[in-house]
């Protein structure tokens, strides 16, 4: 079974699908708000009985009765029969979000993942912080991705760009393509479907938070490869749950180098 999610949490893992809010992932806090009536309180499980099950590997939706009603989760696929009891650790809710693998949107769903059999929760893995140049994130209590002692020379090509020069820039960058040549310092695989990579390459400043740069990609890599990232501008991604993205470079091409 995949990772887990939560503030210190990954994103919710995310069914191969994409939201109308974004069009990656990121994190949900276990400080993220639930449906008042009969919800999940952070931090604990949403406990339901199967009703239907719809398969978009690499994960699936479930339809639940819980005890705040039928509502649908989202978990890394599974094989899970109808009737069967079961717990979604950590659930995040979303509203109104659009999977474009099943064509649908679903009004509420939960992200998180199961349970194990004996009831003991996976265990939490690191998620992707959101950086906002010049202030504190927007995400209660999510760490900024830390500045390291990396040096990368700036990638060729008239849309090429340092990380502080997209940061400087991005106003004008909105929704244009950019190269970035840089170190992978942190990397989340198959949140929301995609892989998650922030690169330095030595410019900016950790104190104005334009010293890092989220990356969403189908394309693997591994903390410590230098890659040159393709990608597009994106600019105020909002998530939910207070996880704002001022600047995020999405479905970008991965090279190694």
């Amino acid at each position: 079974m995949r990772g887990a999610l939560p503030l210190s949490l990954l994103l919710a893992a995310t069914l191969g699908c994409q939201s109308k809010k974004s069009d990656a992932v990121v994190a949900a806090p276990t400080t993220g708000a639930l449906p008042a009536a009969g919800a999940a309180a952070p931090g604990q499980g949403l406990t339901g009985k199967v009703l239907e099950r719809i398969e978009a590997a690499p994960y699936c939706y479930l339809r639940l009765q819980t005890a705040r009603g039928e509502v649908w989760a989202a978990v890394p696929e599974a094989k899970i029969e109808k009737g069967t009891e079961v717990t979604i650790v950590n659930p995040m809710l979303m509203n109104n979000f659009e999977s474009k693998t099943l064509n649908r949107t679903f009004a509420e769903v939960f992200f998180g993942n199961l349970a194990p059999a004996g009831g003991a929760a996976p265990a939490a893995a690191a998620m992707p912080a959101a950086p906002q140049a010049g202030s504190a994130p927007a995400q209660s209590g999510a760490p900024v991705v830390p500045k390291e002692a990396v040096k990368v020379d700036k990638a060729s090509g008239a849309d090429a760009r340092t990380v502080a020069e997209v940061w400087a820039q991005k106003a004008g960058l909105k929704e244009k393509s950019v190269t970035i040549r840089g170190q992978v310092v942190k990397y989340n695989p198959g949140v929301m479907g995609k892989n998650w990579i922030h690169i330095q390459d030595g410019s900016g400043e950790a104190s104005k938070g334009n010293h890092d740069i989220t990356i969403t990609s189908q394309d693997p890599a591994a903390k410590g490869d230098v890659v040159t990232v393709k990608g597009v501008v994106r600019l105020d991604k909002d998530f939910g749950a207070g996880y704002v993205y001022p600047l995020i470079v999405e479905d970008a091409k991965v090279v190694k180098k």
